[in-house]
This record gives C-alpha cells, structure tokens and sequence, in this order.
C-alpha cells in the first residue's frame, strides 16, 4: 500500500479498532484498477455472480434497494435496471470509489440510482427504509460483522431480502488450501505489479483466514434475527451468496 506510512496487515486486520483505518487506505488505493483486478482475479466470473445475486433478490420492480459497500456501481446499476418504477442507493465508504460510480451514472444516465458515502457500522437511513439490502463484499470487510448485521435488520422493512455476495470457504481442506494459496500468490503478484506492494491484494486471504464464510455468516444472520436464511454457493464454496429476510411480525 503506497503511503508514506505503512501500515502492518496483519496487525491491523485483526483489530476492530484499527482494521476500519487500513480498509479506507486500502479501497482508496485500489479504487482506479478495481474493476479490472475484480474481473482478472475471478477470471471473469465475478459479472455472473453479481447477476445471480440479483436475480435472488426477486425484486418487484416498485422497491427501494440499498447496495452496501458498493464500490464503483456494479451492484447498485444491476439492481436499479430491475426497479423501473422504484430506485437503489449504492453506499460506500471510499471517496474514490464513488467517484468511478457516480462517473459511470453519469454516462449511462441512469436515474434511478445514487450514491452516498457512508459506513455500514451506522447506516445514515432511519428505521424500516428498504425493501432490499444487497452488499458484494461488504461483511468481510466490516471491523464488527455482528454489529453490521445489526444495522443491516434494522434499515429493512419487515419481509425485506438481505442478499450478501462474498468469498467463502469450501468443506474440502485440500481445495480450500489450494483456494486461499492461489489467492495469496496470485493477490501478491498482482499487488506488486500494479502498485508496488505485494500486500496490497494479500488483504483478500488474511482476511479471509479471519471471516467466517458462509456457514457462519449463516448463524450470525440467525443470532441478528433474520429468518430464512440459507447461502448459494459458487466453484464448490469459493464463492457464496447468503441471504434471509426480515421476518414481518404481522404474519401468522
């Protein structure tokens, strides 16, 4: 990570109080080449889960959608061209990245889409908002996991979908040790090559050496009290997308 300060990994992704500093120096960083190093590291696959997470969202067309950490837009875009008479808010924490997003909306003159920077930690919407909480990547991201879970009930209506897309951990030891290896080799290499800094993408592995992939985001959905909940997975549990709902107290 090119600063002037150099921020020790694994030292600061294993603290809640210092993990949220080195994930802003990181996005902010990475954002000019995000887009391409998303799509070169899933070897192009990362369109396809985006559209599946969509696509299990079964939005009506009439809702009001929020993308967390949604970078620059691929989610939020996706999300609002299914909304033709409603609209979806991507939010995220890095300047930068919402840059690129608000850029691309421009472009593509989409309306039914804006951007805002916020932290997840404390969501800047008022109780009972959205109908839809969609993130691609957010929950690994976040210092406090159970906490953001918090404010992610909190912001939906009662019935609303809670769809999370991000890195897992497959049941087979061998795969996912092959899995997470790729990642730091290929995550260095790469860090090294377009910023100088080997540990620029090996973020990705030690932290998900600390996430609990999708069984466990699973049960931390259920402590938070969303009901329904399951995960899909992707490449044999290298990818997965958990979900569940708001259970609505009206419904026998």
């Amino acid at each position: 990570m090119p600063s002037s300060e150099k921020l020790d990994l694994k030292e600061h992704i294993s603290s809640k109080e210092k993990k949220q500093r080195y994930v802003n120096r990181l996005f902010e960083t990475i954002a000019p080449r995000y887009d391409f190093f998303t799509k070169f590291m899933s070897f192009g696959m990362d369109q396809g889960w985006k559209r599946t997470l969509v696509e299990m969202a079964r939005l009506k067309g009439d809702e009001t959608a929020l993308d967390l950490a949604c970078g620059t837009g691929d989610i939020t875009f996706a999300v609002a061209s299914h909304l033709p008479s409603g609209g979806a808010v991507g939010l995220d924490i890095t300047q930068a990245m919402l840059d690129i997003a608000e850029c691309k909306r421009r472009d593509t003159r989409v309306a039914n889409a804006s951007f805002h920077r916020g932290d997840i930690m404390s969501l800047p919407f008022a109780d009972a908002t959205f109908e839809c909480v969609t993130g691609g990547y957010a929950l690994r991201n976040v210092p406090d996991i159970a906490a953001a879970l918090t404010e992610i009930i909190r912001v939906l209506k009662p019935g609303g979908r809670f769809l999370s897309l991000d890195f897992g951990h497959p049941n087979n030891k061998t795969y996912h040790w092959l899995y997470l290896n790729y990642l730091i080799v290929a995550g260095s290499a790469v860090g090294l090559a377009m910023h100088g800094d080997a540990d620029t993408y090996r973020y990705i592995p030690e932290s998900l050496k600390r996430y609990p992939g999708q069984r466990g985001v699973r049960e931390m959905m259920q402590c938070a009290g969303f009901a329904e909940t399951g995960f899909h997975e992707f490449g044999g549990g290298i990818m997965a997308i958990n979900y569940g709902i708001k259970p609505n107290l009206h419904r026998l």
